[in-house]
């Protein structure tokens, strides 16, 4: 059956391996021994996005924990950094999330927190993963008076929304700004509406009529088109598009213009610098962040360091160097000081402090990045050897990076989920990136292509 765990928790079609309900059974088993330790009962927090698919893997997922003695909380559909919240509030051994993020409502997918709140290590997911494929869970069983019991939580979302608020100034006010939402018809259809209401702003929502199939299709924070129109159109102040969890977010500001990852994650830093909050003056982003961070960090005085691609291994170096914010290019932001996990509704929260401050719009804040043009081709491989190992390749990077000198940089990375090679440049102009990426890209083909 092969790995089950990738760079983000268990993913895959509903309704086939390993997204059908046996296995979401095994996984559910495989929690409780994984975590009992001396513990007599293991209690595990559950919740979900409105994909139609997460009512079967809920119930799947429930009976395999119960089955092995197991107790379970369903919070119902809730954003996935509210399912952190609750693990750590209820003193659970973990929480898992039922969902795929931004994927189409097709897909599913099982990610798990730990009791911190944090997403489990890759040595604890290798030890549910090899009990499920295992599958030998006899030595397990409890007697019939041992079994589980399902506890559902009816104001999980009323609870969510407060510790939001607390997450505002409360000498700051949004009163009468103007902010629309897309919550993508996800996890934060109920929960960002009613948050922006009580804060007093004049809100407008689009896509956040969910129907278990209409989850991130052509809206959300991967598809903004319908958001920089409202935004234009309602004369708005900010709009703010979160992706089907609710754990990314991306920003469009007063002219409609998109804002990147890397933007958003800029301002936040430069705010909590300001306020004193920005820890050991440091942000951390990833290898994928455009070359214009870097520099725009070196003008307004902020340490950066890079992070593999990942939240999971952005969080991991925040931690080894106290950092307490972080993020990827997709509008993953970390604020270690507010939450253990990226959360899209306290991001958009940051953002409007920083615009209330200092009295600045949105597109002013967004100007304090240069984003410097980028390509990125996603080559199929048969083969992923190391690419310094392979002369020719080795050689076209070398020359690209030499071309473009410090006006531009490279980046040729596997995936670590598919069998694809990413070729990322970065350059002065859009013609000139775009020349230089296929140019790799086309040696890539040749010499690794699946159809070589």
């Amino acid at each position: 059956m092969g790995r089950l765990f990738g760079t983000d928790g268990i993913r895959g079609k509903a309704n086939q391996y390993p997204m059908d309900g046996p296995t979401a059974f095994r996984v559910g088993q495989a929690m409780v021994p994984a975590l009992k330790g001396e513990d007599s009962r293991v209690r595990i927090v559950i919740g979900r996005d409105t994909r139609i698919s997460g009512h079967m893997l809920e119930g799947a997922l429930s009976a395999g924990i119960t089955s092995m003695g197991g107790e379970t909380v369903s919070v119902g559909i809730l954003p996935t950094p509210a399912i952190a919240l609750f693990t750590v509030r209820m003193k659970a051994h973990a929480g898992i999330v039922i969902s795929a993020s931004h994927n189409p409502f097709e897909d599913n997918g099982i990610k798990v927190f730990d009791h911190n709140g944090f997403k489990l290590s890759d040595e604890q997911e290798a030890v549910i993963e090899s009990l499920v494929l295992e599958n030998n869970f006899s030595k397990f069983m409890p007697l019939p008076e041992n079994l589980g019991r399902i506890e559902a939580i009816s104001n999980g979302l009323h609870q969510y929304v407060d510790f939001l608020k607390g997450h505002f100034p409360k000498d700051f006010s949004l009163d009468g700004m103007k902010i629309v939402l897309d919550t993508a018809n996800g996890a934060t259809s109920k929960a960002a509406p009613l948050l922006f209401e009580a804060l007093g702003v004049d809100l407008s929502v689009i896509h956040h009529y969910p129907d278990g199939i209409n989850i991130n299709d052509r809206c959300g924070s991967q598809h903004t088109a319908d958001l920089e129109a409202e935004v234009v159109k309602r004369e708005a102040d900010a709009g703010f598009a979160f992706d089907g969890d609710g754990d990314r977010l991306i920003a469009v500001d007063e002219t409609g213009k998109r804002l990147t990852g890397d933007q958003i994650l800029l301002i936040c830093a430069r705010s909590m610098k300001g306020r004193g909050l920005l820890n050991n003056n440091l942000l951390v982003s990833t290898v994928m962040s455009n070359l214009g961070l870097a520099r725009a960090c070196r003008e307004y005085g902020i340490e950066r360091r890079e992070s593999p691609v990942g939240d999971r291994y952005v969080l991991a170096d925040m931690q080894a160097h106290g950092a307490v914010v972080g993020g990827e290019e997709s509008g993953h932001i970390i604020l270690l000081n507010q939450h253990t996990t990226s959360d899209g509704i306290i991001t958009a929260l940051r953002l409007l402090v920083a615009m209330i401050e200092n009295n600045e719009m949105l597109s002013e804040l967004g100007r304090l990045m240069s984003v410097y043009p980028q390509k990125l081709i996603n080559v199929p491989v048969r083969k992923k050897p190391d690419i310094a190992t392979v002369p020719q390749l080795a050689q076209a990077v070398r020359q690209v990076s030499t071309e473009l000198g410090d006006e531009g940089r490279v980046l040729v990375r596997y995936s670590g989920t598919q069998n694809l090679c990413r070729v990322m440049v970065e350059g002065p102009t859009t013609a000139m990136t775009e020349k230089y990426c296929r140019q790799i890209a086309d040696q890539v083909r040749e010499i690794l292509g699946s159809d070589a």
